[in-house]
């Protein structure tokens, strides 16, 4: 399926919902047989192990079925009650546990989420403007959940990569990547060297310095 026009998957839920979904699936298969001396190696992330990347993962659903939970019942609801020192404090408690642990966690919580997207569908995606304080409304959260599990499922390391990414996502996120572009380059040097490559005027020397995303 190819998105029509102006139709982001940030503005269609439902098919976003849909690609959440598959993509949940292929990170279970994925993680299904890990071990705890797998869960506890280094994730292509700096500083995060395995753990902490499926961990980050499992908090971010329930922090996403908040939200959609709350829109449901009328409320604008944050993502973290706490905001970023919860989200921080939720992943290092939870990294270091074993892969059993860490798995039903993660399981358990994509469950959640799918139960409530189903919800949400079913109520016909009601009070989608509400931002609980991020800057993307309650509606796009099955969207902005597509981008975590699929950049993630890459991040762990364990053969899934890029190239497995679906088209209709790479088609929704890869403009909203480029831009952020102007604001990461680290100098202006790098700025131009980009400019024109983009423009077709030569090749890139070496891969432009980007601040974090």
């Amino acid at each position: 399926m190819t998105l029509d026009g102006n139709l982001t998957l940030d503005a269609n839920p439902e098919r976003a919902a849909q690609l959440c979904i598959e993509a949940q699936q292929r990170l279970m298969a994925s993680v299904a047989g890990l071990t705890d001396a797998e869960v506890r190696g280094p994730s292509l992330l700096p500083d995060w192990t395995v753990g902490h990347v499926l961990t980050h993962l499992a908090r971010n659903a329930d922090g996403l079925g908040r939200r959609i939970d709350g829109a449901l019942d009328g409320r604008d609801v944050p993502k973290y009650p706490g905001g970023t020192a919860q989200r921080e404090g939720d992943i290092e408690a939870g990294a270091g546990r074993s892969a059993q642990e860490i798995i039903s966690d993660l399981a358990n919580s994509q469950t959640m989420l799918e139960t409530v997207l189903a919800r949400y569908a079913e109520a016909g995606f009601p009070n989608g403007h509400f931002l609980g304080g991020e800057h993307y409304g309650v509606a796009a959260c099955p969207a902005h959940r597509l981008r975590e599990v699929e950049m993630h499922h890459a991040d762990l390391g364990l053969g899934y990569g890029p190239a497995d990414w679906p088209e209709e996502y790479v088609e929704w996120d890869l403009p909203v990547l480029l831009a952020t572009v102007p604001e990461r380059l680290a100098s202006a040097s790098d700025r131009r060297m980009f400019m024109a490559w983009l423009a077709g005027r030569g090749p890139l020397a070496a891969a432009p310095a980007l601040d974090p995303w």
